[in-house]
């Protein structure tokens, strides 16, 4: 596979604990759902996946060992994570950097946001709080993408007020992150996998 038809996904993961469930470890609960968001990943066909972590070599070793033996794993800029992951991931022709929170990410959207790559900077999937869910980056990265920098918590409305050309940012459906209790009830319990996030749920 060439450059110029290779697809990454990346994994962005904090690299301390953030919000957790009460009675929930942070720690215990930042791994299980970076897990889980990389076990969908994974599964897609056609793409290379990796795990990025903002912070410094002992987060990068626990996230690590969440992952298929092969699976490129690295530090980022916690101050510009997804364009620093984008660039980490080598050669590509596109690269979709996914946040670490959505453990029961459909596939199916990881997809439509590469097509929408084919003709635009930047492809996202908003999330319901107002932030971003995944991030895709057309490669290589457009100026003003790399002068804005845009984050899992940049607005869509700064996205769209920056862009050059009408279709310079594509808007795919939208998900759910999870970073409130509000955020837990969007969980389908009748669905597979989220493994690891369902087991921290279930004990305390």
């Amino acid at each position: 596979m060439t450059a110029s038809d290779r697809r990454v996904v990346v994994v962005v993961v904090p690299g301390t604990g953030t919000w957790a469930p009460p009675g929930r470890d942070p720690e215990a609960w930042r791994l299980a759902l970076a897990e889980d968001t990389y076990e969908v990943l994974a599964a897609l066909d056609r793409v290379d996946v990796a795990m990025a972590v903002a912070g410094d070599e002992g987060a990068v070793a626990s996230v690590g060992a969440l992952t298929w033996p092969g699976t490129p794993t690295y530090a980022v800029d916690p101050a510009r994570p997804v364009l620093h992951a984008v660039e980490l991931a080598g050669p590509a022709a596109a690269v979709v950097a996914v946040s670490h929170d959505v453990p029961d990410l459909p596939g199916l959207l990881i997809g439509k946001l590469f097509r929408a790559l084919a003709h635009a900077d930047v492809a996202v999937t908003p999330a319901e709080d107002g932030t971003l869910a995944a991030i895709g980056v057309n490669v290589p990265t457009a100026d003003w993408v790399n002068e804005l920098a845009p984050t899992f918590d940049t607005a869509l409305t700064d996205l769209e007020a920056r862009k050059p050309r009408r279709h310079a940012v594509a808007v795919g459906p939208g998900w759910h992150r999870l970073r409130s209790n509000v955020d837990l009830a969007r969980l389908d319990p009748g669905l597979e996998g989220w493994d690891a996030t369902r087991s921290i749920l279930r004990h305390s």
